[in-house]
């Protein structure tokens, strides 16, 4: 079964290379997709130098069209057309452990999409600040009530789909081009009947730098899930 890992990126050469090693360090023939937005901190030279020298890495160094959403969608096309049955994806700033890769994989065998949860028992938001935790609740409580979606966690960037998700939902035709790509695939999927799990993960503070996400991107994400609600995306 060949599964492909795929993570967005825009200045992370703090954490890339650790990512990349806790995720091939699982074994299991899992490979990894970094499409990164040509950072001006030499990211994508990271994943260059580390892909001539494993053949599990790949590097989509994005020139023009950038933003998380084309991103993550040009990500998922790779590992489709590349013959990925299971395609996976989660932040690139070590906020998602990899040791969580196995329990998604695995939950897989009973759900066409698995949610990695901070919301269900087990799971953990294990982030120091209080108000971004609880701005974190308000934002996912949000989506929950305005798409309609009978999950805990639908924020949630650490994801798992099986191969025929893609083969119902063409990942070009994806038009999300910030982070809100979560919910519209997220969307389609329930809509189109695929079965939706969760399986609980910690979620921490990212390991170098600062969170990208404003409180304008945010409010922005959140009119995003309303126009996906309202069928305009």
């Amino acid at each position: 079964m060949k599964v492909m890992v795929t993570i967005s990126t825009y200045n992370e050469k703090e954490n890339i290379r650790a990512l990349l090693q806790g995720i091939l360090a699982l074994g299991q023939g899992i490979e990894a997709v970094v499409a990164d937005d040509d950072s001006p901190d030499g990211t994508w030279q990271i994943v260059q130098e580390l892909s001539r020298s494993d053949p599990a890495i790949h590097l989509l160094h994005r020139k023009k069209e950038k933003g998380r959403g084309s991103a993550g969608r040009d990500a998922f096309q790779y590992a489709f057309v590349h013959g990925a049955e299971i395609i996976m994806e989660m932040d690139g700033d070590l906020s998602h452990d990899p040791r969580f890769i196995p329990s998604l994989i695995e939950a897989a065998k009973i759900y066409d999409v698995v949610i990695g949860s901070r919301y269900i028992s087990g799971g953990r938001d294990l982030r120091e600040s209080v108000a971004r935790n609880m701005l974190s609740r308000l934002s996912n409580g949000y989506s929950r009530i305005v798409l309609g979606l009978p999950l805990r966690d639908c924020n949630s960037g650490y994801r798992c789909f099986r191969r025929r998700v893609f083969e119902a939902i063409d990942p070009l035709s994806l038009q999300s081009q910030g982070p809100s790509i979560v919910h519209e695939l997220l969307y389609r999927a329930f809509r189109q009947g695929f079965t939706i799990g969760e399986v609980p993960i910690d979620f921490v503070d990212r390991i170098n730098d600062q969170s990208k996400l404003t409180f304008g991107r945010l409010l922005a994400g959140m009119l995003m899930v309303l126009k996906i609600r309202l069928g305009l995306v």
